[in-house]
């Protein structure tokens, strides 16, 4: 018997390689991805994440400190281990690293990019709740003894406390990668308005990314959000509630909070639609003092330097595994990948086929629209509009501004 990277296990040090299907994006993943980096950085260990798509999430953590490549040939020395995230890229760095041992993270329930790789220096398997270890066990195979939960966790150093809430919520915030101003915003902006609440949105969909989330919290006294998002504004002292675009969730309290955290604050906890009535009910249900309660659960057990510390461990568990002779590891690597290219063909035709399809829809679409704009309606429309006495008229009728055509 052998064991793969001895001589790291033996040394405090650890060059551990990371990947991440995309770094342009401040989504979970990426962030996750961002703060363990950084954690084992001050722990004093080597971090470096690859990621084929780098971006703004890139930049920050280079700015940090942290390595980040885009070509694993990049590498100057192969890692001690390999913490795997989305499977064509931590298939990348197990084939490119076949003596490396290995853990996968499953963030996700739904997306393709979650589905666990296999292969022979993969020994653990971490899920961030039990939805997501469900996944791995019941709809992949994998030995539930290989499998961990590992819940998501805050930066306490980053997302400090606010002042104490007051006693009826008068700013709220909805922070959702998926809003716009035609989904989920406004429902939640009419519960808002109907409960007298100053409302702010901030994401991806809203052209408003939160580059520094801290911030925007700590004037929030009530926060819409799901997953990490909801975890730091728990952290940060703001009452939530779970909300997204598949659904509302409830307000979270100590006596649900246990509950919610092994669903992530995620899908699970979410039910639809996104009812403005539903929501309303959840904002009644605000008291300042229980938030306070559920910030003091978070910042006891949820912190960053705890969970990565426990990341740490299982890196050392692995690296202390025996493992094949290398003989017989080769050729279960050779079939590993043999395997994998036979599974990730058919999946990317489907692939392939779906987006042909969507192509077709959007030209589809695309040609109605075109059609539309040329029939004598829509001319007729633009000249009455463009028309000066009639706009004018319009507006002394109905006090409204006329609309031009675009």
């Amino acid at each position: 018997m052998v064991r793969f990277g001895l001589a790291a296990m033996h040394h405090p040090t650890l060059r551990v390689l990371l990947t991440c299907h995309d770094l342009a994006i401040r989504a979970g993943t990426q962030l996750y991805t961002r703060d363990v980096a950084e954690e084992l950085r001050a722990l004093g260990h080597s971090p470096v994440v690859f990621s084929p798509r780098l971006g703004e999430v890139a930049a920050e953590m280079r700015a940090r400190g942290v390595a980040v490549v885009d070509d694993l040939d990049r590498l100057g020395e192969p890692p001690s281990i390999i913490h795997g995230q989305h499977h064509l890229e931590a298939m990348a760095a197990m084939l490119r690293f076949p003596t490396v041992p290995a853990l996968f993270v499953c963030h996700g329930w739904l997306p393709w990019q979650e589905a666990p790789p296999r292969f022979p220096t993969l020994q653990r398997y971490i899920a961030v709740d039990a939805l997501r270890r469900d996944r791995l066990i019941l709809e992949n195979g994998i030995a539930e003894s290989q499998v961990s939960i590992l819940h998501n966790f805050v930066d306490l150093d980053r997302f400090r406390l606010r002042p104490p809430l007051p006693s009826r919520p008068r700013r709220a915030l909805l922070l959702s990668n998926q809003a716009t101003p035609q989904v989920l915003t406004p429902a939640v902006e009419r519960a808002c308005a109907e409960s007298g609440i100053e409302l702010a949105v901030a994401g991806f969909g809203t052209g408003r990314q939160a580059a520094r989330p801290e911030e925007l919290l700590r004037s929030a006294d009530l926060v819409f959000a799901r997953g990490r998002s909801a975890l730091e504004a728990m952290a940060v002292g703001a009452a939530v509630i779970l909300c997204d675009v598949e659904g509302c969730g409830p307000l979270v309290d100590t006596a649900n909070f246990a509950a919610l955290r092994d669903l992530n604050f995620g899908m699970g906890t979410l039910r639809p639609p996104v009812d403005p009535d539903r929501l309303r009910a959840a904002i009644e249900r605000y008291d300042s003092a229980e938030a306070a309660r559920v910030q003091e659960i978070v910042r006891r057990e949820a912190g960053r330097k705890d969970a990565v510390a426990r990341l740490v461990e299982l890196y050392r568990e692995i690296l202390a595994s025996p493992q094949e002779d290398n003989a017989a590891h080769t050729g279960d690597c050779l079939l590993a990948a043999s395997r994998y290219v036979s599974w990730i063909g058919p999946a990317l035709a489907a692939a392939g086929a779906e987006l042909a399809a969507a192509e077709t829809r959007l030209a589809e679409t695309a040609a109605t629209l075109e059609t539309l704009e040329r029939s004598p309606f829509s001319r007729l429309r633009s000249r009455l509009l463009g028309w000066g006495p009639l706009v004018s008229a319009w507006r002394a009728i109905t006090g409204k501004p006329a609309r031009r055509p675009a």
